[in-house]
């Protein structure tokens, strides 16, 4: 449903976005992620056409047609980071105004309020509104359409904790109709509840392409068990690293990295050594530290390189 094809953004010297290539298939939802300037805005920007690429396409709907064409335009519903309003009129008035521009039903303009929850301030001026109310207002227009694709840039920014109750739960329904939803989002925890897969820009380059499953096993690969022994048994760590690699002592603490899959095995043998186990806890892998670690990568990858991306001798390969 919508295909960006070495889509490429560059502004005099300066590359936005450099050769994106990404299929966002229909009924998932897919979290561009990423770290200021990382080309994110302008990614969904190049969807929505209201930016022309300096390379590449980008294609939505099926047929697909360009971001720029107006009938492309049709099959989708954008909300940008920053969402502004005449203060004069009130949220109805809003809502209405958008309603009637999209051709939508006239009993969307009050599902569209109920959905903004702004008790009752749906007849106040929006001059009146609170920034959080302000970004509830624009999710409401941005659901008016009952639009196969929906283009949301940061879409949590300032809501409250029933304001995300009513979005994740908005956004769980329309993938399950079948809706094709790409965000962005700075709130790791958004894309970890809503998205399918997650895409990871750094300085305009995309440096991860995830699915669920796959995010699920990196997260289990830095995944940690620490044990706490009666005693520990000379060669214990000699019997453990066969299975796991990076076993090492800290302090009186025996800490296992890696994937869930091995830590039976390695209690097995911890007992089979003779060691009596007096505590044990685990944390798990971390989406935000992961995503920190593929941003260093990126970084270091990229200081590695000339300008025009060649590498520098010596750099990383």
């Amino acid at each position: 449903m919508i295909s960006f094809r070495s889509f490429t953004k560059r502004y005099g010297r300066q590359s936005a976005v450099e050769s994106l290539a990404i299929e966002v298939r229909e009924g998932e939802a897919l979290a561009l992620l990423g770290p200021n300037g990382s080309g994110k805005t302008t990614s969904l920007k190049g969807a929505a056409g209201l930016i022309h690429p300096t390379a590449g396409e980008v294609l939505l709907g099926r047929p697909g047609r360009r971001a720029s064409d107006p009938e492309a335009r049709r099959v989708l519903s954008y909300l940008p980071q920053r969402v502004s309003f005449p203060e004069p009129l009130t949220g109805r008035e809003v809502v209405e105004f958008y309603r009637a521009l999209r051709g939508a039903a006239a009993g969307r303009t009050d599902e569209a309020l109920r959905f903004a929850s702004l008790n009752g301030a749906g007849d106040r001026a929006v001059g009146t509104y609170s920034g959080g109310m302000v970004q509830r207002l624009g999710l409401a227009v941005a659901m008016i359409p009952d639009a196969p694709i929906l283009l949301l840039d940061e879409p949590t920014a300032a809501l409250d904790p029933d304001g995300l109750s009513a979005f994740y739960a908005l956004v769980q329904r329309r993938t399950q109709e079948g809706k094709t939803i790409l965000f962005t989002s700075h709130q790791l925890g958004d894309a970890d509840r809503l998205a399918d897969r997650f895409a990871v820009l750094v300085e305009g380059r995309l440096v991860a392409l995830l699915s669920q499953k796959e995010l699920a096993e990196r997260l289990s690969d830095r995944g940690v068990m620490r044990l706490r022994l009666a005693a520990c048994p000379k060669d214990l760590l000699d019997r453990l690293r066969p299975i796991a690699p990076r076993v090492a002592w800290a302090g009186e603490e025996l800490i296992v990295p890696g994937p869930t899959a091995v830590r039976p095995a390695v209690l097995d043998r911890v007992r089979a050594a003779g060691a009596e186990i007096r505590a044990l806890t685990v944390e798990e892998g971390r989406l935000d530290l992961l995503y920190r670690e593929l941003v260093a990568q990126a970084g270091a990858a990229r200081a590695g390189a000339g300008p025009d991306g060649s590498r520098h001798a010596g750099g990383p390969p």
